[in-house]
């Protein structure tokens, strides 16, 4: 009976001793209470020892961060606007203590601040502020929160509304303005087309006429420059031909003017091209253009002929024989 009982004090010993170690995972951590009180006593990662019925794990969680999931809810916003609108929120416990001691069910209590923040910020707001200012909200929800739960012993890290859903009513009468709104967009855009079309199209032709008007300019500036150069070489070739006809008279006078000093009879034949030439410019005047008829009396001729004779015989007086000589 003896060896019995020992056998039974030594099983219940062993028994206590090893209710007295506790392991820890990585990532949480215990609370020790001892006989009822907590006095600041925690269990890290690892294998621990406690003292069997005078100590007690009163409460272990991770200090890791995680999701909590808000439930949809429903929101009124300052133009009341019905709508629907949930939320993600990431925290992390960063003093054990405070969130066991604290506060009764911190996760519960966390999801009924997330819903009043929520409902509050939307109240805010009206209808379209809440699509375009959603990064603003999780702004404002995330500092309000950690604000709230830092006597928790709580870190908020994160906060993301996920959908923002207004009622069946709002979302038809939401169509209806888009649809509108895109209508009066297109009717702006195809405006404005044909504002810049008639725009582009009254800017080509000024332009078209301005290219028109320089070219037209400088065709008359160069048919101009072209009429001059014209001139100018019809006149210095007419300049020259009269210089040419000059210098050919001056020849022939000359010439005519030696064979006459030096043959008696050469008067008798410059009499007979005097005569010639007389006919011959009668001939010319009678085909030019401003000439229509001309009148010759035949009696008068052979008194033109002693005319000339008289001018040649002249000629061959000294004066002559002066201009031969100043030639």
């Amino acid at each position: 009976m003896e060896s019995f009982f020992s056998l039974l004090i030594a099983l219940v010993l062993g028994g206590s001793a090893l209710s007295g170690v506790k392991i820890v995972t990585q990532g949480n951590e215990a609370l020790v209470e001892t006989l009822g009180k907590y006095n600041g006593k925690k269990l890290k990662p690892g294998l621990n020892f406690v003292i069997p019925v005078y100590e007690r794990v009163a409460y272990q969680a991770t200090i890791r961060e995680r999701v909590l999931d808000i439930p949809p809810q429903q929101c009124i916003t300052r133009d009341n606007v019905s709508m629907t609108a949930d939320a993600v929120v990431y925290w992390r416990i960063l003093d054990l203590e405070k969130a066991y001691y604290k506060v009764e069910n911190l996760q519960s209590a966390m999801v009924n601040l997330v819903l009043t923040q929520i409902r509050s910020e939307m109240g805010r707001l009206e209808l379209d502020e809440t699509f375009t200012a959603r990064s603003q909200i999780n702004e404002i929800l995330l500092r309000d929160l950690d604000e709230a739960t830092d006597p928790w012993g709580v870190k908020v890290t994160r906060v993301e509304l996920r959908d923002i859903v207004p009622s069946k009513a709002v979302q038809e009468s939401m169509e209806l303005q888009m649809s509108a709104e895109r209508r009066k967009r297109a009717a702006i855009l195809t405006s404005e087309g044909e504002r810049e079309s008639a725009v582009n199209s009254a800017r080509g032709k000024a332009e078209a006429q301005v290219l028109d008007a320089e070219a037209r300019q400088k065709s008359a500036i160069l048919e101009a420059e072209g009429q001059q150069k014209t001139i100018i070489l019809k006149a210095q070739a007419e300049r020259q031909q009269q210089v040419l006809k000059a210098q050919a008279t001056a020849e022939a006078m000359q010439v005519i003017s030696r064979i006459l000093k030096t043959d008696a009879n050469a008067q008798e034949a410059l009499q007979f091209l005097v005569a010639q030439n007389y006919i011959e410019m009668g001939t010319t005047i009678g085909k030019s253009d401003s000439s229509k008829v001309m009148f010759m009396d035949p009696r008068s001729i052979p008194g033109t002929l002693e005319g000339l004779r008289s001018i040649v015989g002249e000629s061959n007086q000294p004066q002559f024989l002066d201009l031969d000589e100043d030639a």
